[in-house]
């Protein structure tokens, strides 16, 4: 039995090293880290006022409804009709894109996708580089990139908040006749209507609201999982004295 258990350790070691390993191999530990606080309900009531003036003209949240909202965040029904409900009549209505798929399809080469789950697919970390990744590229036919996501098709809907910035970039010569491209960093060309230091609260605070949309029961799930924990603890000392109690006289 000892080596049955000393099996099951070192299977479940190695399982977290290796999931280490694949997370890492995402491309996270490059990404400057979101820092989002999921219990913040202030940052997720400012972050979803953020999604729905800036973003949900073109992107939907089809998962996610407006009542879940309210009930998560703290918000009355009064709330949500007169600060998130644009382009909805009832509460328990779903996030719709206000642009039409296909004019949007036929404008940017391809529908905005859905952002229910984004930040579970991508990361928040992604997600939050990206939004502060824009940069001044001519040969763009949005005039902008994104460091994060080259060739992006998205224009940069925050340029009033964050302005516009420039990407600095320097290329190596390798060995084997390739080129190496290292970025250097961003310079700020137009200022916005928020420094550098709101922006990125800005961008956290809407990070935060797609984390939460990603998986809304998350805090349900988090509550449950400690008193599951309680449990199998409590359990697992009633059965170690058990087993002793029923095994006492056997040598």
């Amino acid at each position: 039995m000892t080596k049955l258990y000393r099996l099951a350790g070192l299977m479940m070691v190695s399982l977290y090293f290796m999931t280490a390993q694949v997370l890492a191999s995402g491309g996270g530990a490059d990404l400057a880290s979101a820092n989002i606080d999921p219990d913040n309900i202030k940052s997720l009531q400012r972050g979803a006022a953020n999604f729905m003036n800036y973003c949900s003209g073109c992107h939907s949240a089809q998962y996610v409804r407006y009542k879940t909202i309210g009930k998560d965040l703290d918000l009355s029904e009064e709330m949500l009709v007169d600060n998130l409900m644009f382009n909805a009549d009832k509460t328990f209505e779903t996030i719709q894109a206000s642009m039409p798929a296909d004019d949007a399809a036929r404008w940017y080469g391809t529908a905005p996708p859905d952002m229910s789950l984004i930040a579970r697919a991508k990361g928040a970390d992604h997600v939050y580089n990206f939004l502060k990744g824009f940069y001044v590229d001519a040969d763009s036919p949005t005039g902008v990139d994104n460091l994060v996501l080259a060739g992006t098709s998205m224009p940069h809907v925050l340029w009033e908040l964050q302005g516009y910035q420039t990407a600095h970039f320097t290329e190596h010569q390798n060995e084997d006749g390739s080129v190496t491209t290292t970025f250097e960093g961003f310079e700020q060309v137009t200022p916005g209507s928020l420094d550098s230091e709101d922006y990125d609260e800005f961008v956290r605070d809407t990070v935060n609201f797609l984390a939460y949309m990603a998986e809304p029961i998350r805090g349900f799930r988090m509550n449950l999982g400690k008193w599951v924990m309680i449990y199998l603890i409590f359990f697992l000392i009633i059965a170690r004295m058990l087993k002793k109690q029923i095994w006492k006289d056997v040598k």
